[in-house]
C-alpha cells in the first residue's frame, strides 16, 4: 500500500502523521528514514524574527513570556511548551502549556479567521512542570506533569470549564498523550531514561475519570510484536508504575506522540528515535534513528515534540540540536522545515497546525535569553503541501 494514500486524509487536528511502509503481520520491517531533500526545498537566510524558512514561507511572533499579549491583557507565560489548536466558529484557539513549577499551566491564544490575535487567558494553574500533552476527540487539552509521579489534567481550550485531574491515567513523568478514537484508548509517553509506553482504556469513551491503564510489553530488539498488559497500581507508589510489570519495554525518554489510521507514533529524545506501533498487526518498528544516518548526516537530533499534516508529513521540534523543525516525509526522507538562529540555549516545542492546515505554531521555550522567562511563540504562514 502507497503510504501517502494510506495516511492522506485524516484531520490535522487529528494528528495526521506519516512515514514507514505499512506492515502486515509477518512482512519485512521497512528500512528508517534518510537524509534527503525536502518537498519545500533549502532554508533561506534568517528574517526578522531569527527565523530561517524555505521560500514562500513567513513567520511571526504571537507571544512572549511575561509580556502582554497583542492588546490583551493577558501576560503570556514561561516555558511555553506542548500546545495544539482547536477549531473555534470561523477562528481556532491555540492552545500552549508552562512548563515551571509551582504554577505551571496552560494558556491559550484565541485567533479570527483572518488570524488576527482577539483574545488570550489562562485555562490550568496551580500544576508542576507541563510539558507534552495532545489534544481529545471531543475538543479537551490534556495537559501532562513531567514530574515523578505527575498527573494529567483535562482542560478547557475555551477557558469556560475547570480543569479535571485524572489520576486514573496514572502518575508517573508524564510527556505527551494522543487519542485513538478507534480503539477507544489514550496512548502516553513516559520522560524517563528508562521509561515505558502506555495506554489508557477510560470505561466510558470520552470520560477519562475511571479506566484501565496497561502498559507495552515487548523485547528487547528495535523491532518486533508487542502485547499490552495491565498495570496493578496506577498510583505508583510505592512501585513506579514502569517496574511493576515484568517484561514492559524500556524507552530511553519518551517525548512526543501521535496517532492516525491504526498507527501510533512517539519519539524518544534519549536516543534520538522515532517509533512506529502499527496497532491492526500488533508489531512496531523504528521509523527513525540518528545512528543509522551516515556519521555527521543526521539532520535531527533531539527528537521532542510531533505533529503532523494532513500530507502525511511528520512535523519534529528538536530539543537542543540545531534548533531545527524537521519533517519526515511519507517517502521515509528527512530534512528540515526551519531553523531558528541565535538562540541555541533553548529548545523547540508545541508545534501544531491550525485547523485549515495553513499555519504552524510553536514555541522557542527559553527564546535568546536561554531563560525561561525569556519564552517566544511563533506563527509560520506559508504553501504547505495538502
Amino acid at each position: 500500500m502507497e503510504r501517502r494514500s494510506f495516511l492522506r486524509g485524516a484531520a490535522v487536528g487529528g494528528t495526521a502523521a506519516a512515514f514507514g511502509g505499512a506492515l502486515m503481520q509477518g512482512a519485512a520491517y521497512a528500512a528508517p528514514a534518510q537524509p534527503g531533500t525536502g518537498p519545500y526545498g533549502a532554508l533561506r537566510a534568517a528574517d526578522a524574527n531569527g527565523i530561517q524558512l524555505p521560500s514562500g514561507f513567513t513567520s511571526r511572533v504571537v507571544a512572549r513570556s511575561r509580556q502582554r499579549v497583542g492588546t490583551t491583557a493577558y501576560t503570556w507565560h514561561d516555558a511555553p511548551d506542548g500546545g495544539a489548536c482547536f477549531a473555534d466558529g470561523s477562528g481556532w484557539i491555540y492552545v500552549s502549556n508552562s512548563e515551571v513549577s509551582p504554577n505551571g499551566g496552560a494558556g491559550a491564544l484565541r485567533f479570527s479567521a483572518t488570524g488576527a490575535i482577539t483574545g488570550a487567558y489562562r485555562i490550568l494553574s496551580g500544576t508542576r512542570t507541563n510539558c507534552a500533552g495532545g489534544r481529545t476527540p471531543w475538543n479537551t487539552w490534556l495537559s501532562c506533569e513531567e514530574v515523578s509521579r505527575g498527573y494529567v489534567y483535562e482542560t478547557d481550550p475555551w477557558g469556560v470549564k475547570a480543569a479535571v485531574r485524572h489520576p486514573a491515567m496514572g502518575l508517573f513523568k508524564h510527556e505527551a498523550a494522543a487519542a485513538d478514537p478507534v480503539r477507544r484508548v489514550v496512548y502516553l509517553t513516559e520522560d524517563e531514561s528508562d521509561g515505558c509506553f502506555y495506554r489508557f482504556t477510560p470505561a466510558t469513551w470520552g470520560d477519562l475519570s475511571t479506566g484501565v491503564l496497561q502498559v507495552l510489553v515487548a523485547g528487547s530488539g528495535t523491532s518486533g510484536s508487542f502485547r499490552w498488559q495491565d498495570v496493578p497500581d496506577p498510583d505508583g507508589s510505592p512501585t513506579a508504575t514502569r517496574n511493576q510489570v515484568s517484561g514492559a519495554k524500556r524507552f530511553n525518554g519518551g517525548e512526543g506522540c501521535h496517532y492516525a489510521d491504526d498507527t501510533v507514533w512517539f519519539t524518544t529524545k534519549g536516543d534520538n528515535r522515532v517509533w512506529r506501533l502499527d496497532l491492526a498487526a500488533g508489531s512496531y518498528e523504528l521509523a527513525y534513528d540518528d545512528s543509522l544516518v551516515p556519521s555527521g548526516a543526521a539532520p535531527l537530533t533531539g527528537v521532542d515534540n510531533v505533529t503532523g499534516s494532513s500530507s502525511g508529513d511528520l512535523y519534529i521540534a528538536e530539543d537542543g540540536g540545531t534548533m531545527e523543525i524537521c519533517l519526515i516525509t511519507p517517502d521515509d526522507t528527512v530534512a528540515p522545515f526551519l531553523r531558528i538562529t541565535g538562540q541555541s540555549g533553548s529548545e523547540i516545542t508545541g508545534p501544531a497546525f491550525s485547523p485549515d492546515g495553513r499555519r504552524l505554531y510553536f514555541s522557542s521555550q527559553r527564546g535568546t535569553s536561554g531563560s525561561s522567562s525569556g519564552g517566544i511563540t511563533y506563527e509560520v504562514t506559508g504553501p504547505f503541501r495538502a
